[in-house]
């Protein structure tokens, strides 16, 4: 008996524990001309778009969670340089303060008259509320080009924004996150924005 009330127990902590991670919405839109002949097959590699620092530690975790994807889809991972199809990647992140809304103190005045009198009020307003945390926000930008013409032959974007006290402000969780939500249901429609969550 104690046993099972010691398997419960861990059941629920486990269970538990799954809710924690917080998995917010990823926006995501996606780009193609009509014809999608081409996409999802033969060989690719992912390289640096221009401006990207491919040298960096958080590129290259982005780098390794596209080409997962791409390969699910039916892409062959080439060596790079080469490949018919290249994906040009792109990862931008910030951090920002988000306001507060109001200043922590506000005062109030206020006035009666009466039958009975009259008076003046004065009330002061504290806000004790700690400050708001700080917000990350990450986009991740692919577009695969045929290598030879660089003719465009698909385009997306994914994009959301947590707490940067969240497991998914870090590179190591949001990389897969962002690339399964970008590539889910490829090509997807062209223009059209969806939420993955």
């Amino acid at each position: 008996m104690r046993s099972l009330r010691i398997a419960a127990i861990a059941l629920g902590a486990l269970a538990l524990s799954g809710c924690v991670t917080p998995v917010g919405p990823v926006q995501v839109t996606r780009f193609h001309n009509g014809d999608v002949s081409q996409l999802g097959r033969g060989t690719i590699t992912v390289e640096p778009a221009p401006g990207s620092d491919a040298g960096s530690l958080e590129w290259q975790t982005y780098r390794g969670a596209v080409m997962h994807e791409l390969v699910k889809i039916g892409y062959t991972e080439a060596a790079p340089g080469s490949g018919a199809q290249v994906a040009l990647m792109r990862v931008a992140r910030s951090t920002y303060q988000p306001d507060r809304g109001s200043g922590p103190v506000s005062v109030g005045v206020g006035g009666s008259t009466g039958s009975y009198g009259s008076g003046v009020g004065v009330g002061v307003g504290i806000d004790l509320s700690p400050k708001p945390k700080a917000l990350v926000d990450t986009e991740l930008a692919v577009s695969i080009r045929e290598r030879t013409s660089s003719k465009v032959l698909w385009e997306g974007r994914a994009g959301f924004t947590v707490g940067s006290g969240s497991p998914l402000a870090t590179t190591g969780l949001a990389a897969p996150k962002m690339a399964q939500a970008m590539f889910q249901g490829f090509p997807g429609n062209s223009g059209e924005t969806i939420e993955v969550r």
